[in-house]
């Protein structure tokens, strides 16, 4: 019906709206009710063009990465009362799309001879607050210098990547320095749990020793099941998903750019299991909260 009224109105000077009405088999009132509403049409589709510029501007500053949940939060934090699905048809509409993950190769190598450790976390991925439950993982980056490793630690409270290292090798020190980083950094409680999989670096005597003198508990997954440590997984596929790069010249532009996203996800990126919080922001708001009930 609006291709009809609009054909009308372009040519209602030449033949007139009556003749054109009926030829056309619509109500000449029903064209002016249309012809009045012009101006309300025109003003929500300006007011429409500036939504999606915002969202484009958002899709391109999260690495193209949201997907029209997470747009419409980050709308609604900037004071925009949105719905999901608004943005989710202006987003399909105009091919603004955000990106998949892919499925990471494991690096998980299981030492045999390593003595037994019990899994602590059971795939409850949650902790009454931060500092009591970290995950860690190693993963992979192609370099044209040959890979980098990277391992990390993740609290389960906040999601933060607390500590991380960055090395051409993945030997037991690569983890342990993740893992020191984030005690150095005064985030790790006493008695904490340090949950990962059965690789060698993680069951090793070294790795051990060095949880011991930060007074950490170690617990471990099945051998084989990602699902076990998936906190850790979840992250190195967003993080290869969004970081928007196959291949660095050099493991020194590699270190660069992952230093730079995780920069990016712990202080600015929403977290959908945080109630699309960033990770910093939900541990100062544990602390702002427990500071002002002390």
């Amino acid at each position: 019906m609006t291709l009809r009224y609009r054909f009308i109105s372009e040519h209602r000077a030449d033949y007139g709206v009556q003749r054109l009405c009926r030829v056309l088999a619509v109500r000449r009132p029903g064209f002016y009710e249309w012809l009045a509403a012009q101006p309300a049409r025109r003003e929500r589709a300006t007011a429409e063009d500036q939504l999606a510029g915002e969202i484009t501007a958002i899709h391109g500053t999260h690495h193209g990465a949201y997907g029209s949940p997470r747009v419409a939060v980050e709308l609604r934090r900037r004071g925009r009362q949105v719905n999901r699905k608004r943005v989710e048809r202006i987003m399909r509409e105009r091919g603004i799309v955000g990106i998949t993950r892919r499925r990471r190769r494991s690096l998980t190598r299981q030492d045999t001879a390593a003595t037994p450790t019990p899994d602590l976390i059971g795939r409850n991925f949650t902790a009454d607050a931060p500092g009591q439950r970290l995950v860690g993982d190693i993963t992979y980056l192609p370099t044209a210098e040959g890979w980098l490793y990277l391992a990390t630690t993740i609290d389960l409270h906040t999601r933060e990547v607390v500590g991380h290292a960055m090395a051409g090798h993945m030997r037991t020190e690569l983890v342990a320095d993740a893992v020191t980083l984030a005690h150095r950094r005064g985030l790790i409680d006493p008695k904490a749990i340090f949950h990962s999989d059965r690789g060698s670096q993680y069951t090793s005597t070294e790795f051990r020793t060095t949880l011991t003198s930060l007074n950490m508990r170690p617990s471990m997954g099945r051998v084989g099941s990602c699902y076990d440590n998936a906190v850790a997984e979840s992250f190195f596929a967003t993080l290869k998903a969004e970081i928007g790069t196959r291949a660095w010249a050099t493991r020194a532009d590699a270190r660069r750019d992952v230093f730079a996203y995780i920069t990016y996800y712990n202080h600015k990126r929403l977290h959908s299991t945080l109630n699309h919080r960033m990770p910093h922001e939900t541990r100062a708001c544990y602390r702002q909260t427990h500071a002002l009930a002390a």
